[in-house]
């Protein structure tokens, strides 16, 4: 009985001790989530400061990149060229007050958005801006643009303009678009041409009469005046031919397809035959022509135009090559798939070429280069003499127009063997 009530109260004991300890348990379950709950609350309550500080940077930014904006949009109001943006639909976002006035956008106002063809009736633009969103490529093109106008009277005033576009890509497919207008420069060419191609023919007549002087003079005088005469009669003779090439270059400007008269010409004896005229040049610096290339090529053209075409271009190359040089000249018939058949004459010479700065501008009128090309040195017996070699500025400007008129082109550049001059002349066969 005394054992019984023993092992009773022992089983009671138990289970009041296991109660407590899981009740125990059970308090520092709850204290050890309430620690957790308060260290979460402190890593939130930290990273509160951080956020707003990054929203006030965020802001800030923003502030700044809408300060830039209004910068460069100011800076494209005032802007000497128009510009005008459009989105990937070509729908016209912006533009400033030079190409309002260059298109005749004075009605656009911001915020209005329309396709660019319903405001300005330009295929040439439209198609520029194509052909930039396609490529993601700056494209540039000139073109005749005709101005538009609801007003019949004020439609006849306008007259066409010369544009020049440059387009740049930009993000989610619109497109920048600079504009300048081409057409006041071009007027000014124009006019300072046709000035000096009167001047020139007011010139003439005096230069042959002055010519004719100094000949008859230079038969009379004896020496030391001789001498002078001597001297000035090339210069006459240099200023009338420089007369004589620019009305000739001015006459081919006015309407180069009347001024040809063309025939079946077969180049490679045309070619002999100029080198032929111009061999007493070549032989006071001991210069050869080496001819490569087809023996017999027959094209359509007008024989004294393209006889003067080689003429400058050999002279040129005699020129400008050293004493004991050799000129390369190689005619090829070209077989086109894209185009007509056509003829290539590479002339090239063994002298130090075109400075690279020069490259841009040979084909201009009165256009001369760094003298340093036209240098010359030729060995004596007893010294080595420099002499610097004379040119009106015309022959490639009137080279160029022929073979224009021709329907060529004409091109300038520096050999990569040779590192002389190398001038590339394209004619169609027919």
């Amino acid at each position: 009985m005394v054992l019984l009530a023993f092992l009773l109260g022992l089983g009671i004991g138990i289970c009041l001790w296991l109660w407590q300890y899981t009740q125990l348990q059970a308090r520092l379950q709850r204290l050890l989530r309430t620690v957790s709950n308060d260290s979460e609350m402190a890593t939130s309550l930290g990273a509160i400061p951080r956020l707003r500080h990054e929203i006030v940077s965020a802001r800030q930014q923003r502030e700044e990149l809408q300060a830039k904006l209004q910068t460069w949009e100011q800076l494209m109001r005032v802007a000497p060229v128009g510009y005008l943006q459009v989105d990937e639909e070509n729908q016209l976002l912006w533009c400033n007050q030079q190409a309002q006035q260059l298109l005749g956008l004075q009605k656009w106002e911001p915020g209005q958005v329309r396709l660019l063809l319903e405001w300005v009736r330009s295929y040439e633009l439209d198609q520029l801006i194509e052909q930039t969103r396609e490529r993601q490529q700056p494209q540039v093109k000139e073109w005749l643009f005709h101005r538009t106008s609801a007003d019949a009277a004020a439609l006849s005033e306008l007259r066409a303009l010369t544009v020049n576009a440059a387009t740049l890509p930009l993000h989610n497919g619109q497109v920048g678009v600079f504009l300048e207008n081409r057409q006041p420069l071009l007027d000014l060419a124009r006019t300072r041409d046709r000035w000096v191609s009167d001047l020139a023919h007011e010139l003439k007549t005096p230069l042959t009469s002055i010519l004719l002087v100094v000949e008859a003079l230079q038969q009379q005088l004896e020496p030391p005046y001789k001498l002078w005469v001597d001297r000035l009669l090339p210069e006459v003779e240099r200023l009338i031919s420089l007369v004589q090439n620019w009305l000739e270059l001015s006459q081919l400007e006015l309407d180069p397809s009347r001024q040809l008269s063309r025939k079946p010409v077969e180049l490679r004896s045309l070619i002999d035959s100029v080198w032929h005229t111009i061999e007493p040049l070549a032989q006071r610096q001991q210069i050869r022509l080496s001819y490569s290339g087809a023996e017999t090529l027959w094209i359509e053209a007008d024989k004294s135009r393209l006889t003067q075409v080689l003429l400058n271009l050999l002279d040129n190359s005699i020129k400008f090559s050293p004493f004991q040089g050799t000129i390369w000249v190689n005619v090829e018939l070209i077989n086109s798939e894209t185009k007509l058949n056509y003829v290539q004459i590479n002339i090239i010479d063994s002298g130090c070429g075109f400075p690279p700065t020069d490259l841009p501008y040979v084909f201009e009128r009165l256009y001369r280069g760094d003298l340093a090309r036209a240098r010359q040195t030729i060995p004596d017996s007893k010294k080595i003499s420099t002499f610097t070699t004379h040119g009106s500025g015309l022959g490639l400007a009137i080279v160029k127009q022929i073979v224009s008129a021709h329907g060529g082109t004409v091109k300038a550049m520096n050999h990569p063997e040779t590192k002389g001059a190398w001038l590339q002349v394209e004619l169609p066969t027919h």
